[in-house]
């Protein structure tokens, strides 16, 4: 009998800011790469790091913006390499800062929520899009 093995704890935020044009919102996408894909910023937690926190310092890595972190969104739980991944997301409002490529991220774009939808590679990710745009409309942030 083979023991589960302990997921992967990682951190992340639906990064958005209001359009500069002023029609609505935009989200931060990143491209990896590695990956070759799109997807929302996050990554693994750090020792004695909270999920909140890595999920501030995981979006200021990978795209230059300092957020403030909004409702808490849902978790996504998958695979990677056959060990179980365990994402832990919010909504975030960008409030600062410049994106700077990097060998991990080497492109961001802001895009209306529809477009991302689009963009975004994983299933996964275009559901936080829905979770996004439920949350702001809840607290009141968007219309």
């Amino acid at each position: 009998m083979t023991t589960p093995q302990k997921p992967v704890r990682a951190a992340g935020c639906v990064l958005w800011r209001r359009s500069p044009s002023g029609d609505g919102i935009e989200l931060a996408l990143i491209s990896r790469p590695k990956w070759g894909d799109w997807s929302h910023p996050k990554g693994k937690l750090k020792r004695g790091e909270t999920h909140g926190q890595a999920a501030v310092r995981e979006t200021l890595e990978e795209t230059g913006m300092t957020c403030e972190l909004g409702p808490e969104l849902p978790t996504l739980r998958y695979l990677v390499d056959d060990r179980p991944k365990e994402v832990r997301y919010w909504a975030a409002e960008a409030i600062g800062g410049a994106f700077v490529s990097s060998a991990e991220v080497d492109r961001m774009r802001w895009c209306p929520p529809a477009v991302a939808r689009d963009q975004l590679t994983q299933e996964r990710d275009k559901e936080l899009v829905d979770a996004l745009l439920s949350a702001l409309h809840a607290t009141g942030e968007v219309r």
